[in-house]
């Protein structure tokens, strides 16, 4: 009989982009599974923040693979630090025989007891989690989050990295590099590949049902529309793009999202008096792939974000991209000048330029459009899967 790794794996909640990873390693015939969630928040319509309105998921979120809710004190219908108290988890761990515990983030205290339970029990230790050093922390925060990494440390026996500055960001808290192992920040790239090429006969009819004439080139952003996302730098470099600051500019501008700041946008946009800027709302999972498809140019404009998967998945579109600097993905899915910018984040006339640049030549625009199909190519769940084994060989025998 084939050895198998038996792995537990701990997470908030059912996450949109995790899924499928999931179904496929519980496919792995060398790696048994189970996944303990703290909350069912996403498995059903909850309220999103962020969005400021309800929200379902159309992909399905638990299919594939082996799970369990973990209990809980009070409610699990809020995430944050405290909430939900979960327990039961170090009963399960030992009861399953599970030789290495996979945790995912550590801003829940559930999560930092896990770790506790699994070192006492001899289980082995993994995380991953989305800090980097260019997410800054001040004052007593700072202090915390050095605290707590010499904790996880001390008691992680390996880290799955998301990326270039994630890595950076456990070296700089002394983790030797024989503790890393690459498992990147990926998306089903098979799901928005398809979706997004299927979408290109029905293009013609997407841009008359929006007005949008022929030959004119659409700028894209996807995202919730709050301070950090920074939305209104995105409209006010769109309007710097006016050749004269009266005309509207060649290229159109799409909004797809919601959030506290869309009426002030809005605002905005209607007092230019242009029918170019259009507000779409929120698009779920299987509606992203046609704008994807739509778009000649995507932006994301974040402060302190710490990757920003929506990278991830317009370049399976084959599409350009602009993102701040402050945007975690982007040293390594960026490449200025080959398949789009980097502008300092804030700097409304370094993003209009690079919006400038994106669109002066439209061949060049799609193929930096190919480039980005070509770099997402080769950061994927075929990667993670790959870096995962990795770092279960290294630190956890199969049985």
């Amino acid at each position: 009989m084939r050895k198998k790794w038996r792995l537990a794996y701990l997470v908030s909640h059912p996450i949109q982009y995790q899924a499928p990873l999931l179904r496929l390693i519980s496919a792995e015939p060398d790696i048994d599974l189970t996944v303990f969630f703290c909350s069912d928040l996403s498995a059903r319509e909850y309220h999103d923040k962020g969005f400021g309105a309800p929200v379902r998921w159309d992909v399905p979120l638990l299919d594939g693979y082996r799970h369990e809710f973990l209990p809980a004190v009070g409610g699990t219908d809020q995430l944050s630090f405290w909430r939900p108290l979960n327990y039961g988890l170090a009963l399960r761990l030992v009861e399953g025989r599970f030789g290495a515990l996979w945790i995912h983030g550590w801003a829940h205290w559930s999560h930092l007891q896990a770790v506790a339970s699994a070192k006492k029990s001899g289980i082995k230790v993994l995380m991953r989690g989305e800090s980097g050093l260019h997410l800054k922390a001040q004052g007593v925060k700072q202090m915390i989050r050095r605290g707590m990494m010499r904790y996880l440390a001390a008691n992680v026996d390996g880290f799955l990295t998301i990326g270039t500055r994630n890595r950076e960001y456990y070296r700089h808290y002394g983790v030797p590099p024989q503790r890393l192992f690459p498992v990147p920040y990926a998306v089903d790239d098979t799901f928005f590949r398809e979706r997004a090429a299927d979408a290109g006969a029905s293009q013609g009819a997407l841009r008359t049902s929006l007005g949008i004439e022929p030959g004119r080139p659409v700028i894209l952003y996807a995202s919730k529309m709050t301070d950090r996302k920074c939305p209104g730098d995105l409209l006010e470099a769109y309007l710097r793009l006016s050749p004269d600051g009266q005309r509207e500019p060649h290229p159109y501008l799409l909004f797809i999202g919601d959030g506290e700041l869309r009426p002030q946008l809005e605002a905005r946009a209607a007092q230019t008096g242009w029918g170019s800027i259009r507000f779409l709302g929120f698009k779920n999972q299987t509606e992203l792939p046609r704008y994807y498809d739509l778009c000649d140019v995507f932006v994301l404009p974040s402060l302190q974000e710490p990757w920003g998967l929506v990278i991830n998945e317009v370049m399976n579109a084959a599409r350009a991209v602009i993102v701040s600097d402050e945007v975690g993905c982007w040293p390594d899915l960026v490449r200025p000048g080959e398949n789009g910018y980097v502008f300092k984040a804030g700097d409304i006339d370094d993003l209009r330029n690079a919006l400038a640049a994106a669109l002066e030549n439209s061949e060049r625009t799609s193929a930096m459009g190919q480039r980005s199909l070509e770099i997402i190519g080769r950061w994927g769940f075929r990667e993670d899967i790959a870096g995962l084994r990795q770092a279960l060989a290294s630190v956890v025998e199969a049985v």
